[in-house]
């Protein structure tokens, strides 16, 4: 048998449990767990006290935690709300964002700072839908025409840059016309696999036998579902693409089959969120704060002066479609708000900066800058725009309450 040690994975489990603990024990203490990861990683990690090394256990969890986070993102996207002006509107404002982070790259790239302007404009160009939806349901706006304008935008960046950073960075095809044949073969056989699963569905025997597995210990919806994503990443990684495409084309492919999120089984989700959010993604995190390279960021000025600088490049490029929506959200708040909350982005810079440099196309220094600045974007933005959303709706109930009336008195 393999000598393996799980010396490593212990600590990392360790963070995973004790950095939400920490903040549900420091309630006022309003940071999202996956900051607390990450910081977390980089301080027992190489560039810290260097307590944990990325050895085996740890890079395969890592692995499937960053699929299953684009494979529940991909659940996320509601397609059947993607469409008519909601839509017009989130791919005008995609193609806005898409054009200044291009102007930004190139801006960048002038100036020394970056090496690739066209890889640095995509991971620019994201917005973290898994931190935006909770930000919105706890402000009771996801259902809200605002809510849904920023999640259709949101939706609209994930899929794009996603897609994009598969075509333009592809590592095996020679040409943009190679990498748009394995797509397509990406697509055909999507389309293949939910014929065959609405094929399944309608047979009553097929049905009723996984009904009837589905609470028992089989958890057999659980079982096909992580099939689906591990197949999807397998099949994309084959044909030259990359793995975060397949996982995130597994998760839209489930939410097209189960639009009513209840159609095969009302826990179903909650059972994958638990899995994901419980047990891998957390993994994810923590190892990429263990593989962040602290070094490269704080022995460089010039990198430390590219974090403010991407900061900045990430409410430009992401914040500015909410002025071209303006009339849709509203008031001067909702439109601040919708450009913070759509500025806000993590998961996707930390995938593609590891994909970056693996490709070669980014320095250490500027991988470890990006993913600087998305961490501040998370610690930052989405309070921001709490703030503002809270003080609009203090405003409209006020504006909105009857007016009090003296009853006259008697001469």
């Amino acid at each position: 048998m393999t000598d393996l040690s799980f010396d490593n994975l212990l600590i990392v489990a360790a963070i995973a449990f004790l950095a939400p603990l920490t903040l549900g024990l420091a309630p006022r203490l309003r940071l999202p767990a996956v900051v607390l990861e990450i910081v977390a990683g980089i301080v027992v990690g190489p560039s810290g006290l260097g307590w944990v090394e990325i050895d085996d256990p740890v890079t395969v969890l890592a692995l499937l935690g960053l699929a299953m986070l684009l494979f529940l993102s991909g659940l996320e996207v509601d397609l059947e709300r993607l469409r008519g002006p909601l839509l017009r509107a989130a791919l005008l404002g995609f193609g806005v964002s898409f054009a200044i982070a291009l102007l930004v790259g190139l801006g960048l790239d002038a100036a020394g700072l970056v090496g690739d302007p066209v890889f640095v404009a995509i991971a620019l160009s994201a917005t973290s839908l898994g931190v935006v939806i909770p930000v919105l349901k706890d402000a009771g706006l996801a259902k809200s025409d605002f809510g849904q304008l920023v999640i259709a935008a949101a939706s609209i960046a994930d899929v794009a840059t996603i897609v994009l950073l598969s075509l333009l960075f592809s590592r095996e095809a020679s040409s943009t016309g190679a990498t748009l044949l394995l797509l397509g073969a990406l697509a055909a056989v999507a389309a293949l696999v939910a014929g065959l699963v609405l094929l399944g569905e309608r047979s009553m025997r097929v049905s009723g036998t996984l009904l009837r597995l589905q609470d028992t210990t089989a958890q057999i919806r659980v079982r096909g579902a992580f099939l689906l994503l591990v197949g999807f990443a397998a099949l994309a990684d084959s044909l030259g693409l990359e793995v975060i495409l397949g996982a995130f084309v597994a998760g839209l492919l489930f939410s097209a089959l189960d639009p009513d999120r209840a159609m095969t089984h009302p826990l179903l989700r909650t059972k994958l969120e638990a899995v994901g959010f419980g047990v891998l993604i957390p993994a994810f995190f923590v190892t990429s704060g263990l593989r962040f390279d602290l070094g490269a960021l704080t022995g460089s000025s010039s990198a430390l002066a590219l974090v403010p600088l991407l900061l900045a490049a990430l409410l430009l490029v992401r914040g500015t479609p909410a002025l071209v929506a303006r009339r849709q959200l509203g008031d001067a708040r909702h439109v601040r708000a919708a450009a913070l909350l759509q500025a806000t982005s993590l998961p996707f810079i930390v995938a593609a900066t590891m994909i970056g440099q693996e490709i070669g196309v980014l320095s250490a220094s500027t991988s470890a800058a990006l993913v600087a600045a998305g961490l501040a974007s998370v610690l930052i933005f989405p309070s921001a725009a709490l703030s503002l959303l809270s003080a609009a709706t203090a405003d409209a109930a006020r504006q909105s309450a009857p007016l009090r009336t003296q009853t006259p008195g008697r001469a």
